[in-house]
């Protein structure tokens, strides 16, 4: 049944977004397992319509903000406003009080400012003049980042990083799907069904624990976590949160193709997607990150 919902869900998002299966793949598995996706792309690659359509699809709430330099922290959660006739404060929900947020140009907005999500990232609440506030369930933050080397970006703090379960890196299509998106940009967009509800999305999340992982997968994953560690080319390892966050993907992906059990394919698709925003080379490295995820993932065996 899940499989199925899974199946049905990229199809849907696929009558409006074209682009690479393993994205869909990537933003449902944070969807149903409760995470955040860390998107980088140049402008123009429809990370904008990829958002929407994935909160379509699942008749949930979808809220846009454009981080800026000016932005402040109440613009992002909300605030409490005086009401002169009875002397008390009325608090105004902000825009993260949806069910998929997309954070448009997270670095372009100082610490302070980006801190606003922290607490809503971890712990799905907002704390506003002492006063604490639930989120919907379920909440995804969606958020884009240009690059560093362009004007105006503040770099993502560790503990920002940490908090998002993936990050995937969109890039120009292919030829033949640049011919589809230029043939469907002259129709109407179609309507789009909806294929599971919020709360439906929250049960079928709270079945992820019935996912089984052995001792050899749970072993694996400890390996791979602590071979970043011991990697000298590595500015620092792979954090205890974010070997758990490899075990919860793991779990995803299992459940998402209908099965019960985590295999080490599963964890060895999850790593590239979990690893790559929470490392960074030290110094000049002849190999990108990414291709050192690649060179960990062929020396670390699963036994």
């Amino acid at each position: 049944m899940i499989q199925s919902l899974y199946v049905r869900l990229k199809q849907e998002i696929s009558k409006v977004y074209v682009g690479d299966d393993d994205t869909l793949r990537v933003l449902i598995s944070a969807l149903i397992g409760g995470g955040h996706v860390l998107i980088e792309g140049l402008p123009g690659l429809a990370k904008t319509t990829l958002a929407k359509t994935l909160a379509q699809s699942i008749s949930g709430g979808f809220k846009r903000i454009q981080f800026t330099s000016d932005l402040m922290p109440s613009d992002i959660t909300g605030s409490s406003i005086y009401r002169m006739n009875d002397g008390s404060f009325n608090f105004i929900p902000g825009p993260i009080f949806t069910h998929i947020l997309l954070a448009d140009e997270l670095n372009r907005a100082p610490a302070k400012t980006q801190s606003a999500l922290l607490e809503a990232m971890q712990e799905r609440q907002v704390t506003v003049d002492a006063r604490t506030y639930a989120l919907k369930r379920p909440f995804m933050v969606l958020a884009t980042q240009n690059t560093d080397e362009e004007y105006g970006t503040y770099p993502l703090p560790e503990s920002q990083l940490d908090r998002f379960m993936f990050s995937i890196q969109l890039k120009y299509p292919t030829l033949s799907q640049e011919l589809i998106i230029l043939q469907n940009a002259a129709k109407p967009l179609p309507k789009l069904e909806t294929i599971m509800t919020p709360t439906e999305c929250v049960e079928v999340s709270n079945r992820l624990e019935n996912v089984m992982v052995g001792d050899n997968v749970t072993r694996y994953i400890v390996d791979l976590v602590r071979a970043t560690r011991e990697d000298p080319r590595f500015v620092h390892g792979i954090s205890p949160r974010g070997g758990a966050t490899l075990l919860r993907a793991s779990q995803t992906f299992a459940m998402l193709h209908g099965r019960t059990y985590v295999t080490p394919d599963d964890v060895k698709w999850a790593t590239p997607y979990v690893f790559r925003h929470r490392l960074k080379a030290k110094g000049e490295q002849q190999l990108t990150v990414e291709q050192m995820i690649s060179e960990l993932l062929t020396k670390i065996k699963y036994t």
